[in-house]
């Protein structure tokens, strides 16, 4: 049973930057692992942002790309740097597991098995 929680979140200006991190604990290794984030805005639907594979290839939504890097390291800590913040980031940013094959793809993370309680992040204009 994976467990996650996540970190890093706060208020921000826009044009700043910020880290999250998702300390992941029981997340057993196989092929088809996936780790992911999505967010989801205040009144909005949750949508998915980022996925890293077990090999680490990413992959980005669109709405992110260029501004928003995934990563983990060997103890399974996920990472999210996001650059260039606007007000349209500010949502509640959840990191998310998951190992069915098929699943690795950004749209797919709001659904995916295991998720933590999330973190805050507010930008203002």
């Amino acid at each position: 049973q994976a467990q996650l929680v996540e970190s890093g979140g706060g208020s921000v200006q826009a044009g700043g930057s910020l880290s999250l991190s998702c300390a992941a604990s029981g997340v057993t290794d196989s092929e088809t692992l996936c780790m992911g984030w999505f967010r989801q805005p205040p009144g909005k639907e949750r949508e998915g942002v980022a996925v890293i594979g077990r090999t680490g290839i990413t992959m980005y939504d669109d709405s992110v790309k260029g501004r928003f890097t995934i990563s983990k390291d060997n103890a399974n800590t996920l990472y999210l740097h996001i650059n260039s913040l606007k007000p349209e980031d500010t949502a509640r940013y959840y990191c998310a597991v998951d190992f069915r094959a098929g699943y690795c793809i950004p749209r797919r993370v709001p659904s995916f098995t295991y998720r933590g309680q999330g973190t805050q992040v507010t930008v203002s204009s």
